[in-house]
């Protein structure tokens, strides 16, 4: 639902899974294109301009997940990121075994991926169960896995992952993990840690830049994709990025490297004013670990309202939050997240809190926020006759 002012800037944006550019990657996204229009491949001059400056981004991005810049490249979104690293591990490996083990409450591209079993379950927390993780990888009637997907932490309800304890799992069994950072990088650096995973995944548009997909393979692990040779992005695209955008990211990783430590403990305290408020309000229960979870990121679910409308009455508030799962499409099916953590599945409010630096206002856009949310709550339960139930 649109807010009801067309001006974002005088809107509460609390729904940041997607947000606006940094300002400075906004300033240098209008240099680039003036500067790296040409197309990287070719060896006109303009062309060498934009490979130079591409090559520059992609230094800056490999830093940013902690890997080399030749074991980096650039896609359009995340979710086709996410998709090309494992086809690629799938398909290396299918000698190997086929299957793809996934915890349940993994990004619908993973989970309805060919090959995938059946989910490990997750606690009510949204934790993955590292047993049945381990069970799963080692499961001889089932043959081995081509590999295992795990999220950093999970974008819906910001429970971090025991991604130190399952990748040992998974260098003890010989089984690339594919680590998904697309939730974190940027954000919560607690969540991804240093050299875990054999291929990365990650979202520019985190850390203020552009959705752009950052898709690392560290050097060793068997991968490579099925079908025609592909020249681009270290024979992983069919096409170069465009170079302005990776530009833009890389400044969007600039700009925010220095201020990870107080953007995470201030974005912290303001989520723990969201979830103590909404906590206090009858019939409806915060979800995810209170503690052990990333710092931007809280959803809360209240009994007896119709999410959407919740959405909406926020929005005639000029509060502009979010709702469902960030790890489906757009469509209105209850949450896949929510249903395997076996908590309620509709009436859920999703916080995603933009970086300070995108949204000034974000502190009083959040105080806002716990003044009003009590009255939208018992508003929407009087409009759909449910306040007395």
């Amino acid at each position: 639902m649109a807010p009801t002012r067309t001006d974002l800037g005088t809107t509460g944006l609390l729904d940041a899974s997607r947000g606006p550019l940094h300002p400075a990657a906004r300033a240098a996204l209008d240099a680039a294109v003036d500067l790296a229009w040409g197309d990287p491949a070719a060896l006109h001059p303009p062309g060498r301009r934009a490979r130079a400056a591409l090559d520059q981004a992609r230094e800056v991005l490999a830093g940013a997940v902690g890997v080399r810049p030749d074991e980096l490249s650039l896609h359009p979104d995340a979710q086709t990121a996410l998709t090309v690293g494992l086809d690629g591990l799938r398909h290396a490996r299918r000698r190997v075994g086929t299957r793809v083990v996934a915890s349940a409450v993994e990004r619908s591209v993973v989970l309805l991926s060919p090959g995938t079993d059946q989910p490990v379950p997750v606690d009510h927390e949204g934790r993955v169960d590292v047993s049945a993780f381990a069970a799963s990888l080692d499961n001889p009637g089932d043959g081995p896995p081509a590999a295992a997907v795990l999220q950093s932490a999970n974008g819906e309800v910001g429970t971090r992952q025991p991604v130190a304890a399952v990748d040992a799992l998974c260098r003890t069994a010989g089984i690339p993990l594919l680590l998904d950072a697309t939730a974190s990088l940027g954000r919560d650096p607690a969540a991804h840690p240093e050299d875990a995973g054999s291929v990365i995944v990650a979202d520019a548009a985190t850390f203020g830049g552009p959705p752009l997909g950052l898709l690392a393979v560290r050097t060793g692990t068997r991968w490579g994709l099925p079908g025609p040779r592909r020249e681009a992005e270290h024979r992983r695209a069919l096409a170069a990025p465009w170079v302005p955008l990776a530009l833009t990211a890389a400044q969007a990783w600039v700009s925010t490297e220095q201020e990870h430590a107080d953007e995470e403990r201030a974005a912290r305290a303001l989520v723990d004013r969201v979830r103590d408020v909404a906590a206090r309000i009858p019939d409806v229960a915060v979800v995810g670990d209170p503690e052990d979870r990333l710092p931007h990121v809280v959803t809360f679910s209240a009994l007896y309202v119709d999410g959407e409308v919740l959405l909406e009455e926020l929005a005639r508030r000029d509060l502009v939050v979010g709702s469902g799962s960030a790890c489906t499409s757009s469509d209105l099916r209850p949450s896949h997240v929510l249903a395997a953590m076996g908590v309620l599945t509709h009436g859920n409010v999703r916080i995603t809190l933009p970086l300070r630096a995108v949204s000034p206002t974000r502190e009083a856009d959040v105080a806002r926020l716990c003044r009003e949310l009590p009255d939208a709550v018992a508003a929407v339960r009087r409009r759909l006759g449910t306040d007395d139930l």
